[in-house]
């Protein structure tokens, strides 16, 4: 397993989102009423102020072709039958060719293809790596690839349809029996009107669902859109794996991680990892690296007893730390009852014991609630605490999504979405606060408020902090809760902890509290001598520049804080 010599700092993004200047935001709008990025609006000036923020990744979301209810038969790419598709713009995880990329995002859309390999490039050339999505456990109902290589067999091309199960097929069958859409769904809202839109598919038989639903029927709120894939697991007979010989499957996975790689991708975010048996991850990942060295696989996981398994046996580089340090996060930045941050050191010494290191952060992502939204804090900057744990815990790589920098609540009702706290990945609609700093493709944040280039600055100096500081980006981790729970002034709303190396020292101190504290810092004894430190000292805050001054360190250090802030102390 390859390990990097420095820390991931992740801009994830939605092209389609990113680049969109119009404001209509119906509901359940069409492409042309609602508006949509390009690939070619993320141009230098944009790119470099991602690189300004501090980031080293972009994480390019939704790029590769996936079903949708928009018309592109006039360039020859079949339509999608609306009955299996979410939304007016579809799911980017509902992918129809796996070597094509979406029409929505192209200029030219008989161009798409030379448009992303030229962002790839102009990432490169402005000091950025690019990550891009593999779903490898389903693909959409009309997957059909018209643009694979000569010698690529397509999913399902030589499958015997007449077995449930079979290793040597991509997809599970149910024979006998037809495809039934879901009772009820009615796709892109009344007023999305086309001959499709029936209430019908035709799929004889059916194939399994993608959410593991091995039945004609799957239910409106199944992944009734997509097929899932079959990499040798008879889910009929215990879950037993059929991997000697190698499933076709993996060989076409392994092609497809290939043809991106080639292309200049740099890594791989890859969706639902514990759907796909951990046999083919360790198969795909050490063979793509000997072709690709240095290419980053991150798995979005949620059982943390199978964490040690999928990074050890599986190889990955980093998985998500959804189900750990962001579900604690989530509750002290609410100020749930009983929210402690004692939480985040059982995150850390219990479920990601010795694996720390491997665990993705993040406060958002577009499958969570935005921060600013009212079901999550309802204002933007009660995320301050939670988003400096978030980036310096540990050396493991921190994600920011889209719009978070700028307080985006993604209020109001989108389409197939609905209301809740998320920006839509089904439908086409704009980012109100984030066209603040778009500012109509200038990417200057003109029409941001004072507060919003302040919110701005915040995440622009933490993560640049963490880029620039090896005490944070590499260094050791010290807990001092333990240290401190006796002094005046702690309580289990605030966290602090060092992080460090020989020649560089922070104190990070974090304040869940609404209101303001005052505490007296105590450094162990043992930390002491291990960093040599006595006497008189100096600490600065590098997000502040204020500086607090010790008699004798080992005495400790006067730290007054507000609510919900934090401080990042240097040792002077």
């Amino acid at each position: 397993m390859d390990t990097t010599d420095h820390k991931l700092i992740i801009y994830q993004l939605l092209p389609r989102l990113f680049g969109n200047t119009q404001t209509l935001n119906k509901i359940n709008g069409s492409i042309e009423e609602n508006g949509v990025g390009k690939l070619n609006d993320i141009n230098d000036k944009a790119l470099q102020e991602i690189r300004g923020m501090g980031f080293t990744h972009v994480w390019y979301t939704g790029v590769i072709e996936h079903a949708t209810m928009t018309d592109y038969s006039a360039f020859g790419i079949a339509n999608d039958d609306p009955d299996i598709v979410k939304g007016r713009a579809g799911s980017p995880y509902a992918i129809k060719d796996y070597y094509d990329i979406a029409s929505d995002l192209a200029v030219d859309v008989n161009n798409r293809i030379s448009e992303y390999e030229a962002l790839i490039q102009r990432t490169h050339s402005n000091g950025l790596k690019v990550l891009m999505d593999l779903v490898p456990n389903h693909v959409a109902r009309t997957y059909a690839s018209d643009v694979k290589p000569a010698d690529v067999r397509d999913f399902g091309q030589d499958d015997d349809t007449g077995k449930a199960f079979d290793a040597a097929n991509d997809f599970y069958y149910i024979p006998g029996q037809s495809f039934v859409v879901p009772a009820g769904y009615n796709p892109g809202g009344d007023e999305f009107i086309s001959p499709l839109k029936d209430g019908r598919f035709d799929e004889n038989p059916a194939k399994a669902t993608g959410n593991d639903v091995f039945s004609a029927t799957p239910s409106i709120n199944d992944w009734f859109e997509t097929m899932k894939l079959n990499y040798g697991v008879d889910y009929m007979d215990n879950r037993y794996g059929h991997f000697n010989p190698i499933p076709p499957l993996w060989n076409k996975i392994y092609d497809i991680l290939t043809y991106w790689s080639k292309k200049g991708v740099d890594g791989f975010r890859c969706d639902m990892v514990e759907m796909v048996p951990i046999e083919f991850w360790a198969w795909v990942i050490p063979k793509l690296k000997e072709a690709y060295p240095g290419t980053v696989f991150i798995g979005e996981a949620y059982d943390k007893n199978k964490y040690n398994d999928y990074i050890f046996k599986g190889h990955f580089d980093y998985l998500y730390d959804k189900v750990g340090l962001y579900d604690v996060i989530k509750r002290l930045t609410r100020n749930e009852y009983g929210a402690s941050t004692w939480e985040i050191n059982s995150v850390w010494n219990h479920h990601c014991w010795d694996i720390d290191q491997h665990m993705l952060r993040f406060m958002e992502n577009h499958d969570e609630q935005r921060i600013a939204c009212n079901d999550f804090a309802g204002n933007p900057w009660l995320a301050v605490p939670g988003m400096i744990v978030t980036a310096t815990l540990n050396t493991g790589p921190v994600m920011i999504y889209s719009g978070q920098e700028v307080g985006e609540p993604a209020n109001g009702n989108q389409g197939f979405s609905g209301n809740d706290g998320r920006t839509s990945i089904f439908d086409y609609c704009g980012v109100p606060e984030h066209q603040k700093w778009l500012n109509n493709g200038a990417f200057d944040g003109g029409r941001l408020s004072d507060d919003q280039k302040k919110l701005r600055g915040f995440y622009q100096t933490l993560l640049n902090t963490v880029n620039n500081n090896d005490a944070l980006k590499s260094g050791s981790f010290y807990e001092l809760m333990m240290a401190n729970e006796h002094q005046p002034g702690f309580d289990q709303l605030l966290y602090i902890y060092m992080r460090y190396t020989d020649k560089q020292q922070i104190l990070v101190i974090t304040n869940f509290n609404h209101d303001y504290r005052r505490i007296r810092i105590k450094l162990p004894d043992d930390l002491l001598a291990k960093l040599t430190l006595a006497g008189k000292k100096q600490f600065k805050d590098l997000l502040s520049a204020t500086q607090f001054d010790t008699g004798n360190v080992q005495d400790g250090v006067d730290i007054e804080l507000q609510g919900m802030s934090g401080m990042l102390l240097e040792l002077i």
